[in-house]
């Protein structure tokens, strides 16, 4: 028996490694569909964090750089962070002279009260890492790397949403909220495929809101979105992802 249950886990697929997720799928990733709705999604963006040209962004979880690439291109300045190194190479490939990149790790921020407005989009930075203590952290470096009077938005997957439209693929555990699947990616030159385990850590507006008071950010707003259809609408139970918003919040 024990013999067994070895051999099941070493048929498992390992738990995804974004650095070798990077590397495997290189530009494929800007081939899937939820990569097409960039300028909707700048566009937003920029309404509610109030982005004007010449401000200072920080793009954490940057991946190949879509969205700071689009924000360079409105005359905002950008740093993008990305564990990947084969998307850092990606992003400094035809960027706009306002956007530069770096490998890094969303957990370790080392910034101090650089930037005008932070983003992690997509769960590059959030909810894909692995657990509490993670997201935490990346929440902690966010706060610090904002100025005063600093503005973020972040998006999260939505539990309602997971445990509503779960899937047979789907082992959802209700006392994390973290849903573990299996996917197949392709590989850069499409000729390709290999299964990759994501951990995805789900998420209600009230953990959201309490996880960024917690780390010293005052959230205005929660709103459901859908990849290329960001909106001010309030959290539902239809769209995957909620994205808030919000500002670095002044001690005392």
């Amino acid at each position: 028996m024990v013999q067994d249950v070895g051999r099941r886990e070493e048929l498992r697929p390992k738990l995804v490694d974004w650095r070798e997720a990077g590397r495997f799928m290189g530009s494929a990733y800007l081939r899937y569909s939820f990569t097409k709705g960039t300028e909707q999604e700048v566009d937003f963006l920029v309404d509610v964090l109030r982005l004007a040209p010449g401000e200072q962004v920080l793009d954490v979880g940057c991946g190949p750089g879509r969205h700071s690439h689009a924000l360079a291109r409105r005359g905002i300045d950008v740093v993008g962070i990305d564990l990947s190194d084969r998307f850092i190479e990606l992003a400094r490939e035809g960027a706009p002279a306002r956007a530069s990149f770096h490998v890094g790790d969303a957990r370790s921020l080392s910034f101090d009260a650089e930037f005008d407005a932070v983003i992690c989009l997509c769960q590059g930075g959030f909810g894909l890492l692995g657990g509490a203590d993670d997201e935490v952290a990346v929440l902690a470096g966010i706060a610090r790397a904002l100025r005063p009077a600093g503005r973020f938005a972040l998006s999260a997957f939505s539990a309602y949403f997971q445990v509503r439209f779960l899937e047979d693929s789907d082992d959802f555990d209700a006392a994390t909220g973290v849903n573990r699947e299996t996917s197949a990616l392709k590989s850069e030159d499409g000729t390709a495929e290999a299964p990759f385990s994501f951990a995805t850590t789900c998420f209600t507006p009230r953990e959201l809101r309490l996880l960024c008071t917690a780390a010293g950010l005052t959230v205005d707003e929660v709103f459901s979105v859908t990849p290329g259809d960001y909106a001010r609408r309030p959290p539902d139970l239809d769209r995957p992802e909620f994205l808030v918003s919000g500002r670095w919040r002044l001690s005392g």
